[in-house]
């Protein structure tokens, strides 16, 4: 198996020009100094990230969930700078080793449970640091999540709202428990990327299977407020919700909205909107599509750095790590806000961030909803978006 580029930063050529004043720095300058603070920043970070191993067992944080470990190894391997055959540090052996202790005779990658979501990030992780010796894990784990995808009621059909999406899965059931956003858009980023591994060899094993990405489709378009590719009823064009996405079909986690024609809308929210974004262009959409233009109007007239708009402080990592991933992979320089501003969301973010690293080089999230009071998550979320901040730059 080839080493491939890390193609997991694929990202946009051009950025958006910067107007010139007397004194001012060329753009140029400008993104080497930024470029040479996030190298500094992320450096911190990693440290950070290494005194937080639990050096017996290899593991992050809890070692129930592997996607953890799994997050901060992914990190490790999109060091600023980095080239493919660089050695990681020993810490990452370690953690690789871990992740090795937890594959399955399934072909998943997990520890008690949320099969799909430890698997996924798992599959990622060693996608990134491709070895010989992972390459029978990689296409079995990509198997796995491959079963992983819902099609309830007559096969093949989408006929179910569910069907086409991906869940947290439940260990040695047919049947996933559910299907939504965040899940379906961890699913085809792994899958997206560690296709590419087998482009020039071909593998056989891996060609007999693939996902329905159809019906994968299908499902992102019934969790996005746009009758017009939604056919839903509950999807909804007001002003506040349309373009954005909510987490699964017919239920938001940021609740719902009253109407004045006295229907009630799924409020869409920021990072799973970006998650939705993302899962578009994984499935195969370019940026130009008008699902993903919908997108992104929604996310720039709600555009915000305080908040994970419509969730508050809830899961504002994880929404800085979907952004940069998001705005980077579609090639997006600024975002127009509804006021008619162009944000140059990657200084703005890589800002934001920067000025928010502890010094002990971590980040925390205050409001511990989806484990963010938890410093190695949210640090690993925080060194991915700016790793992909940095090599868009």
């Amino acid at each position: 198996m080839k080493i491939p580029s890390l193609a997991l930063f694929v990202v946009a050529t051009l950025f958006s020009s910067v107007s010139m004043v007397p004194g001012q720095s060329t753009q140029s300058d400008r993104h080497a100094s930024m470029k040479q603070e996030i190298e500094l920043s992320v450096s911190r970070a990693l440290t950070f990230l290494k005194s937080q191993q639990n050096k017996e067992t290899g593991a992050w944080s809890t070692p129930d969930e592997p996607a953890i470990t799994a997050l901060v190894l992914s990190a490790f391997s999109g060091y600023p700078n980095r080239k493919p055959m660089d050695a990681l540090p020993v810490e990452a052996d370690r953690g690789y080793k871990f992740l090795m202790e937890n594959v399955k005779a399934d072909g998943g990658v997990y520890g008690k449970g949320r099969a799909n979501y430890n698997t996924a990030l798992s599959l990622l992780a060693f996608t990134l640091n491709p070895k010989p010796e992972y390459k029978q894990v990689i296409l079995n784990a990509r198997k796995f999540v491959f079963g992983q995808q819902n099609d309830f009621d007559e096969k093949g059909a989408t006929d179910n709202p569910f069907d086409g999406g991906i869940g947290y899965g439940k260990p040695g059931t047919d049947t996933p428990a559910h299907a939504d956003l965040s899940n379906t858009h961890f699913a085809l980023e792994a899958l997206h990327y560690s296709k590419k591994l087998f482009q020039d060899d071909g593998a056989p094993d891996d060609k007999k299977n693939d996902l329905n990405w159809g019906a994968a489709i299908k499902f992102i378009e019934r969790c996005q407020n746009r009758p017009a590719s939604n056919d839903q009823k509950w999807a909804s064009n007001d002003p506040k919700n349309a373009g954005g996405f909510v987490y699964e079909p017919g239920s938001s986690k940021a609740g719902e909205d009253k109407l004045d024609n006295g229907r009630t809308a799924m409020r869409s929210y920021g990072s799973i909107s970006y998650a939705g974004m993302l899962s578009f262009i994984y499935a195969g959409l370019t940026p130009d599509d008008p699902r993903i233009q919908a997108a992104i109007k929604w996310l720039g007239d709600n555009y915000t750095l305080d908040e994970n708009p419509g969730m508050g402080q809830e899961g504002r990592y994880y929404y800085y790590h979907t952004m940069a991933k998001a705005l980077t992979v579609a090639g997006v320089d600024e975002l127009k806000t509804k006021d008619g501003k162009s944000i140059d969301w990657r200084n703005d973010l890589s800002r934001h961030l920067l000025n928010n690293q502890k010094p002990d080089g971590s980040w925390l999230n205050d409001t511990g909803r989806w484990m963010e009071n938890d410093p190695v998550l949210v640090t690993a979320y925080t060194i991915l978006a700016l790793e992909h901040i940095y090599r868009s730059l």
